[in-house]
């Protein structure tokens, strides 16, 4: 067991760790929110909430560029720290404007997501990224 503990263990971990919250986080976001609303875009434009009074039309495409395009670059680890952050102020406007009475068993997805992109905005993409490459 101490072999296997070591294994798991080594300078590379936290960078593999990194990578998996990358790819995961990003690829529930763009599945679970992303493209429903490219797919449903007329539906989604008479429903979405415009918390900030941008107007619904901006307010959708603002969320898709946080949802479809952001997920995407992080995924891929490029600009990382700069396109977890309009992920992290969408999940911090739907958290606490849009679902403010939520408990958080209701809004548990969103504060995981919130979670682990705001810990993606501050450690950065990893070693297993373009970021690190370019």
């Amino acid at each position: 067991m101490r072999g296997l503990l070591r294994k798991l263990s080594g300078p590379s971990t936290p960078d593999i760790g990194l990578l998996f919250a990358r790819v995961a986080g990003a690829l529930l976001l763009l599945w679970v929110h992303g493209l429903p609303k490219i797919a449903h875009y007329q539906e989604e434009l008479l429903r979405i909430d415009d918390p900030l009074g941008m107007g619904r039309a901006v307010t959708l495409w603002c969320a898709l560029l946080a949802e479809v395009a952001c997920p995407l670059l992080i995924a891929l680890g490029l600009l990382t720290r700069l396109a977890a952050l309009p992920v992290v102020f969408l999940l911090g406007v739907s958290m606490f404007l849009v679902h403010p009475g939520w408990s958080v068993a209701e809004g548990q997805f969103g504060w995981l997501l919130l979670i682990v992109f705001g810990t993606i905005a501050l450690s950065g993409a990893g070693r297993y990224s373009l970021d690190a490459r370019l």
